[in-house]
């Protein structure tokens, strides 16, 4: 099932293409280029770190991204250059995970079902698991479907660099911002922005963690996701039906 799997092998796939390599800003000048996130004046900014409270805060990490707790423990960021060139890459990994940790579970329940009602034959496993670099099954994944992988991700890329190049000298850049918003869904005040930016990368954030527990569960299980939790996945009573017949309920 190809199609139900994409978003998932887009994302364990991600290590694999370069195009989704984090793209390289200069260092900023001194007219706030890469402040654009947050309008107003830059917070005094305590002197250890909110996330670790046991060291000072990375002096690259002044408060004024969303969802900066001050958390740099190895000093990646050394400058604000840097800092913007992380928050690229961290945002587009995020929203990568949180399509996979959605499209993971789903193409548990949906894979084998949608294969028998197109005669076709199931990626998963005997074991319900979907395709990835720890479960193996890769192999059953067409060559055309990673060709489309990396020309999908280059195209991004180079939209997002157009994007880049269009706004870098109008204090107007934005990490992650490709202007994709077919909904409306964006705020247009400032407030609903930063609120807006704050749930997306606490959200991503989140799904990052969850794909690599998936991996990690499944890998040392040998049971798929829906499989293991099935009150998340199935109705109630097919759950409550499953467990009795496999002796987890007494009656």
């Amino acid at each position: 099932m190809k199609f139900i799997l994409a978003s998932v092998i887009v994302a364990l796939s991600a290590q694999l293409t370069s195009s989704f390599a984090p793209l390289r800003h200069p260092k900023p000048s001194t007219n706030g280029l890469f402040m654009s996130e947050l309008a107003d004046p830059a917070p005094v900014l305590p002197k250890m770190s909110q996330s670790l409270p046991f060291l000072e805060r990375p002096a690259a990490l002044k408060g004024t991204l969303a969802g900066d707790v001050g958390f740099d423990p190895f000093g990646f960021a050394k400058d604000e250059g840097e800092l913007m060139t992380y928050r690229e890459a961290e945002l587009k990994h995020a929203r990568l995970a949180m399509l996979a940790a959605a499209g993971w579970p789903l193409s548990e329940v949906l894979d084998k079902k949608i294969a028998a009602l197109l005669g076709w034959t199931p990626i998963l496993d005997v074991s319900d698991r979907v395709p990835s670099l720890l479960n193996g099954g890769l192999g059953k994944i067409s060559p055309l479907y990673w060709v489309a992988v990396v020309a999908l991700a280059g195209a991004i890329d180079v939209i997002g660099i157009q994007r880049t190049q269009q706004v870098f000298g109008k204090g107007t850049y934005l990490a992650g911002d490709f202007g994709f918003d077919p909904l409306g869904v964006y705020p247009k005040g400032e407030e609903g922005k930063k609120w807006m930016q704050l749930a997306e990368i606490k959200n991503g954030r989140l799904a990052m963690i969850a794909v690599f527990a998936f991996a990690i569960q499944e890998a040392v299980t040998k049971v798929g996701i829906v499989d293991e939790t099935p009150l998340f996945f199935f109705p109630l009573g097919e759950t409550l039906r499953s467990y009795a017949n496999s002796g987890y309920l007494q009656q």
